[in-house]
């Protein structure tokens, strides 16, 4: 068996065109969606994503701004420019780029951005929504795992999936999002005893521990004809590779993501597509297609 790739880069291409056409239809209606992001400090790593997320900005014709700050800026600063953005009706997402300097409570400031304006779905408004399967800006890795899932046709509905990873960005989100599916969810973690007889049973693994050297999943660990979400990106020698064997795991499962070009260009593209959703609800200019995904 050799696993079909979940072609992430084809995918998030598709919606872009899509989201294009929505985004100059609301232009038309006088209203320009506007994402604003921010970036405390200069980590090489923060400003290669912020500017990955711009240039799929002005790819859709997404207006964007830019702020940033030095590294040691009190929180005051940071929450002055916060409430800023909040206030300044043009702008229609606030994206604050994680993570922040050892200063800043990283929760304290996401809670400083508007639920309307939280185009990463962090605010505990916007995660309590989520919790109630009532929330359109879900944060954006979980919510591009899903459009992947849904894409290639992956039954949800009583499948077991397996999530290794427990954080706000990514595990937490998305065991809600695959329950309201009615998919049967297990989350796996660092304190997880036997990982591997876990994922053996797993009609889905989806891991994102992001931790080298070696491999988190391998082949032994999944069972024939599963489906692998790797979401993790890992620098290796100058390669990028995810926390799965690759060459051994394909062999096995059904349908796999690549690393790079699977999960990556997907969170790129729904950050676009919350923000035209936070745009749309904002303005009352509802676009039912990107609403409705």
């Amino acid at each position: 068996m050799t696993a079909t790739l979940m072609d992430g880069r084809a995918l998030s291409s598709k919606m872009a065109e899509k989201i294009t056409a929505d985004v100059s239809r609301m232009k038309a209606q006088g209203k320009e969606p506007t994402l604003a992001t921010i970036l405390v400090g200069d980590d090489p790593s923060s400003k290669v994503y912020l500017g990955s997320k711009h240039k799929a900005a002005q790819k859709t014709g997404i207006a964007s701004q830019s702020h940033s700050l030095p590294a040691d800026a009190s929180e005051e600063e940071l929450v002055s420019l916060i409430e800023g953005l909040n206030r300044d009706r043009r702008v229609d997402g606030i994206l604050l780029q994680l993570p922040l300097p050892h200063q800043f409570s990283e929760r304290k400031m996401i809670e400083r951005i508007s639920p309307e304006k939280d185009v990463d779905g962090l605010t505990s408004t916007n995660t309590g929504r989520l919790f109630y399967g009532q929330s359109d800006l879900v944060p954006c890795t979980p919510k591009g795992v899903m459009e992947l899932l849904h894409h290639y046709k992956v039954p949800i509905a009583s499948s077991s999936v397996v999530i290794v990873n427990r954080s706000p960005l990514v595990g937490k989100p998305l065991y809600h999002l695959l329950l309201t599916e009615d998919a049967t969810v297990t989350m796996c973690h660092s304190k997880s005893t036997d990982l591997a007889s876990t994922t053996r049973r797993a009609d889905i693994v989806i891991t994102a521990v992001g931790r080298r050297p070696g491999f988190v999943l391998t082949g032994p660990m999944v069972k024939d004809g599963a489906v692998v979400i790797d979401v993790a990106m890992n620098r290796v020698d100058g390669k990028l590779v995810g926390d799965a064997d690759f060459e051994a795991v394909s062999k096995k499962a059904s349908f796999i993501t690549p690393v790079p070009g699977g999960v990556g260009p997907m969170t790129v593209i729904m950050l676009m597509q919350n923000t035209l959703i936070a745009a749309s609800r904002q303005s009352g200019l509802l676009l039912s297609s990107v609403v409705q995904g």
